[in-house]
């Protein structure tokens, strides 16, 4: 079988979100696919030339560079494909498949959340968003949701797209994320970034979805009760982010939160494992990647009970209503000020959630999917 994968999310250097996932589905897919399954070819479709982090290319595993840039799946990958006659499958790790092809195709959708808070997103993303993904859902043979929680968003939006939704969700790296990371290293990464003490951390793209105004309202009712603790806010900026840092202002935290902007992999590993709870109020989540890691790291868990949040977190996890300031407010005073025994029931809790997660089970379920949708080739 040959498969095609769309593989430029996952070749980006500053990795967040759907770019973590589509690398690590990819690195799956290939030790899976080479190790164990070298009957099948994969051509890895890219934009750019691939960058060094991404597997190298073999006899099974190749990247075919095709030059371009906006719209670059309609107006390159899709006439590209539709001149190709030996590909049986395409699969795409986001939501924008090519529109026409002579082959079956398999995306992945993250969540649905544009529809419910389109104000959170600038027009453009948005109307793009709403009607790609509704084609994508349309003519794909197969639809990976990312969580339980999206597949039930799918088919309440498009009830036509039932039978085809396929439920896999996100692991982690557990080479990276664990709990018996050295005090050294976490002192590092501390310095490096100017963490004097202890911390609270939100980890995540600064956008509008994520509630981060809502955090640091809650932090600002908190802190007098919490003596000399920051509020470290982690992570690239997306958009419509400038009124965090109006808040910031606002409610004169700008000696109590520190913002270290995008934060690379091996860092997140230290300053997860640091930090005495991690945060995460969204308004919506399609899964919540840095819970689980949150939770391999040892590290307690805050989180929205919204959306995936509950499926990811599972028992482990202390949860809010995002839209209650108070709420969240006193799950972090929670967490932060109760006995040390209870605290580390919290700890074992999560690393005990982890187990449920693995990128292995992930990319295997992945493509076991794509390839029961190339066995269906199109005439």
């Amino acid at each position: 079988m040959i498969i095609g994968i769309d593989g430029n999310e996952a070749n980006i250097k500053e990795k967040v979100g759907v770019h973590q996932y589509a690398f690590y589905i990819l690195w799956g897919i290939n030790k899976l696919g080479i190790e164990k399954d070298s009957k099948n070819t994969y051509y890895i479709y890219l934009k750019n030339t691939p960058r060094d982090d991404l597997p190298k290319e073999s006899k099974y595993w190749k990247y075919k560079i095709i030059p371009g840039k906006s719209l670059w799946v309609l107006t390159r990958l899709m006439p590209h494909l539709w001149k190709s006659k030996n590909l049986d499958v395409i699969f795409s790790p986001s939501h924008y498949l090519p529109p026409l092809t002579r082959v079956p195709s398999v995306c992945t959708i993250h969540d649905l959340g544009y529809l419910k808070f389109s104000g959170q997103f600038k027009k453009y993303d948005y109307w793009q968003l709403k009607y790609w993904t509704a084609i994508s859902i349309y003519i794909s043979k197969y639809i990976i949701a990312v969580s339980e929680s999206t597949k039930k968003d799918i088919v309440r939006h498009y009830p036509f797209a039932s039978k085809k939704i396929k439920v896999v969700h996100h692991g982690y790296d557990k080479h990276l994320f664990r709990d018996n990371i050295s005090n050294h290293v976490v002192r590092r990464v501390k310095k490096k970034y100017q963490i004097p003490k202890d911390y609270l951390l939100f980890l995540s793209m600064l956008k509008p979805s994520k509630n981060i105004e809502g955090l640091l309202e809650a932090f600002a009712l908190s802190k007098n009760k919490l003596g000399d603790i920051k509020l470290v806010i982690a992570g690239k900026k997306g958009w419509l982010y400038e009124s965090i840092f109006e808040k910031v202002k606002q409610l004169r935290l700008n000696n109590d939160v520190i913002f270290t902007d995008y934060i690379q992999e091996s860092d997140k590993v230290a300053l997860i494992k640091g930090a005495r709870v991690f945060v995460l109020p969204s308004f919506w989540e399609g899964f919540g990647m840095d819970v689980i890691n949150a939770m391999a790291s040892g590290t307690p868990v805050i989180v929205s009970r919204i959306a995936s949040l509950p499926e990811v977190a599972g028992k482990a996890g202390i949860y809010v209503n995002p839209n209650n300031v108070k709420d969240i407010s006193k799950a972090i005073l929670k967490v932060l000020l109760i006995p040390a025994k209870e605290y580390n029931m919290l700890v074992n809790a999560g690393l005990k959630q982890v187990k449920n997660f693995s990128w292995e089970k992930s990319a295997r379920e992945t493509l076991d999917i794509i390839k029961k949708a190339g066995l269906n080739k199109l005439p």
